[in-house]
């Protein structure tokens, strides 16, 4: 039998340590920048294999087997600290690098103790302390490194957990079967030899978990969640799973006599395939969350953490995160533990409809989703429904409930669990639907309490997402009017043209120099009418261009030539300046103040337009002899939208021309006495510099 145990341990460690020497020779050769991460991996993975090579040729008590195991448990530790230190989010916690210091600092002290254990050969009382130590250290190593794998998964974030769960499972499992062994061999006080030949076939199955690991989280990137915390729970359990496992294995030992040694196996793999059977599955851990808060806690929930993700949940999405009103029904169905849920909004016509599903694709939910009782129902009430209740007709929902306002596609579908309302200041906002958990149970006092303080909080999130985008709408609204403000005042100014265009031509029709010109005219008259219909639509993305340098007297002649059909326009100085403007915008606002001469300026009389250097600016006159305006009128009321002091006048083309003027760093200025006109001048900054193009026309012209 001993002879065949020894066969097993050598071909298990052998075999293992071929596995893992192959694992790490092909992390170490795989292509790409490493990361500490992988190559901590590697170290470990090499540190584990020469580990299984030394027992294998030495045997499992020799010094070196002993030493080499402290080193494969150095190794895992590093990987451990590394993949924790990089790991993306928020600052992993102290305490858990104390635990790191101080399993460290154990692994030293029993590198330690194993080098003095055959020093202390010859002396039976010494030697037996250092074995006693040893063996003590090792357990005390055990206990702390599961407890390190717990909270290392825990911490991670939802997302990235599936990356990391193999490994840790793996190392759970290492040092799940050490602390067994060495809890045995310390009740026993003698090796078992069993156990220890199996050691090595377990680790050659643990070996191609690890290699999938590699596969599935190539680049070992770690996300910590924002709840990061250590979990103390985790050393409670492992500490009760040790004195169960002492209670147990004692009792064994008393009563199995022969078979006691068969019967710890057994106890040992059973133990290990129903955690690795039941800790994955969802299933499993909502039962006994539930267990747990209702025999060992007051309150099923802890409030502080319930409140944390609800509103990490609602109120902090990232880049890659889901819909609004998607995470809505998330942040309600997490405190349930439900797996899927849908949000019923209401529409226009004040009907419930379909507005989010969350993982429940399946449901069939139709196009009049309630009746007309349903919202006057949940509005009154504000009732939580609970399905199975309802559909075992309960008597004391019975009496709570109008069933004429639950839909019959909600109790029919046998998934639907609960509804919770989402009332905002007796208004119904919304219904969350939940399906059913995985743990099916009752909602008591305390899950109701909860669901409604929480409706009542999603309910203002909705209500304040709406109120957004009614304000949002009003501004596309207050924006369009705004544009249409501005090119209605446009229109009224082409319009006028146009008119007096009609006007000029009853006497000027049989003139060929008239008729090429009033073609021109009408031609420029719409080219902007198309400019103005562009400007309507809430799809123009057109932007303004950029000052540049401008030749004032060619932009004020090619205006004057555009003007001339409709009004006389005179000027008595002109001069050769460059400005830096939009021409554009230039002739936008100088169209607006000649039509305000026009409109001003008796019949016959003519409009003054003038350029003159003004120390580093151009200033740009447009005079009339019109009624003019009182200095009041000019200071509180020429540039404000709508007011005007013409009949029928808009009282936009003031404020505009001004506004133009500033987002082209000028300005504009004003002069007007009532009754002797008024004088316009736009200041614009002069141009520094000639683009290329205007510097070889003005040496042209100097040359010619």
């Amino acid at each position: 039998m001993l002879a065949l145990l020894a066969q097993i341990s050598t071909f298990g460690h052998g075999l293992a340590a071929a596995l893992f020497a192959m694992i790490a020779i092909w992390q170490f050769q795989r292509k790409g920048e490493r990361n500490g991460v992988q190559i901590s991996l590697v170290i470990a993975l090499a540190m584990t294999s020469f580990w299984a090579l030394t027992v294998s040729v030495e045997g499992a008590f020799s010094a070196i087997s002993n030493f080499s195991e402290s080193l494969r448990n150095l190794g895992w530790l590093t990987f451990m600290f590394v993949l924790l230190r990089t790991g993306e989010g928020r600052d992993e916690p102290k305490s858990i690098n104390v635990i790191y210091m101080a399993l460290a600092l154990v692994l030293i002290s029993q590198i330690g103790v194993d080098s003095l254990i055959p020093i202390f050969e010859g002396s039976p009382r010494l030697g037996g302390m250092a074995a006693y130590t040893s063996l003590v250290l090792r357990m005390l190593f055990a206990v702390g490194a599961l407890v390190l794998v717990h909270n290392l998964y825990s911490i991670s974030a939802p997302e990235t957990r599936w990356g990391i769960r193999l490994p840790m499972a793996s190392l759970a499992a290492i040092w799940t079967y050490d602390l067994n062994l060495f809890t045995i061999t310390y009740l026993t006080q003698q090796f078992s030899v069993e156990l220890t030949a199996m050691r090595g076939p377990a680790m050659a199955c643990i070996a191609p978990i690890l290699a999938l690991a590699s596969v599935r989280n190539t680049e070992w990137k770690l996300k910590l969640s924002r709840s990061v915390a250590f979990r103390s729970l985790s050393l409670v359990a492992i500490g009760g799973y040790l004195l169960m496992m002492i209670v147990i294995a004692t009792a064994l030992e008393i009563i199995g006599g022969d078979y006691a040694r068969l019967a710890q196996i057994s106890f040992l793999f059973g133990t290990s395939i129903a955690a690795l059977l039941l800790l994955p599955s969802g299933k499993f851990r909502a039962w006994f969350k539930v267990k747990l808060a209702k025999n060992f806690f007051q309150h099923r929930y802890d409030y502080r953490a319930e409140w944390v993700r609800f509103t990490d949940t609602i109120g902090r999405p990232g880049n890659d995160s889901a819909p609004f009103h998607e995470r809505v029904v998330k942040a309600i169905a997490d405190i349930t533990d439900s797996p899927a849920g849908i949000l019923l909004m209401p529409d226009d016509s004040g009907r419930l409809a379909l507005q989010s599903r969350w993982n429940w694709p399946t449901i069939q939910v139709p196009a009049r989703a309630c009746t007309s009782r349903t919202v006057p129902f949940f509005e009154e009430t504000g009732h939580i429904i609970e399905f199975d209740a309802l559909r075992a007709d309960q008597s004391d929902q019975a009496e709570q409930i109008d069933l004429g306002a639950i839909p019959e596609w909600m109790t029919n579908d046998p998934q639907t669990w609960a509804a919770v309302p989402l009332v905002h200041f007796d208004r119904l906002a919304g219904i969350v639907l939940l399906a059913r958990p995985r743990v099916n149970r009752t909602l008591d006092w305390e899950d109701l309490d909860m669901l409604r303080v929480v409706g009542r909080q999603v309910a203002s999130y909705l209500a304040e997402a709406r109120s957004q985008e009614s304000l949002s709408e009003a501004q596309r609204f207050d924006e369009f009017n705004r544009r249409m403000a501005f090119i209605m005042h446009d229109i009224k100014n082409l319009v006028s043209q146009l008119s007096l265009l009609a006007r000029n031509a009853k006497k000027h029709a049989d003139n060929p120099e008239f008729q090429t010109d009033m073609i021109a005219t009408l031609q420029d008259s719409a080219d902007k009418m198309n400019g103005l219909l562009e400007r309507l639509s809430q799809h123009n993305k057109a932007k303004q261009e950029e000052p540049k340098p401008v030749k004032v007297a060619a932009l004020l002649q090619s205006i004057i030539e555009k003007k001339r059909l409709l009004h006389a326009i005179e000027s008595t100085q002109i001069d050769d300046l460059t400005a830096m403007a939009d021409p554009a915008r230039v002739d936008q606002i100088l169209g607006h103040l000649i039509q305000n001469a026009i409109d001003a300026s008796p019949e016959g009389q003519p409009i003054l337009l003038n350029a003159r250097r003004r120390d580093l600016s151009v200033a740009i006159e447009v005079l009339d002899r019109g009624e003019g305006m009182s200095s009041e009128f000019i200071r509180s009321q020429l540039f404000k939208p709508f007011a005007s002091s013409k009949d029928g006048g808009f009282g936009i083309g003031a404020y505009e021309a001004r506004s133009l003027a500033m987002a082209m760093n000028g300005r504009l200025e004003v002069e007007s006495k009532e009754g002797s006109g008024s004088r316009f001048t736009l200041i614009l900054p002069l141009a520094s510099h000639l683009s290329d193009d205007e510097t070889e026309e003005e040496r042209a012209a100097q040359n010619a």
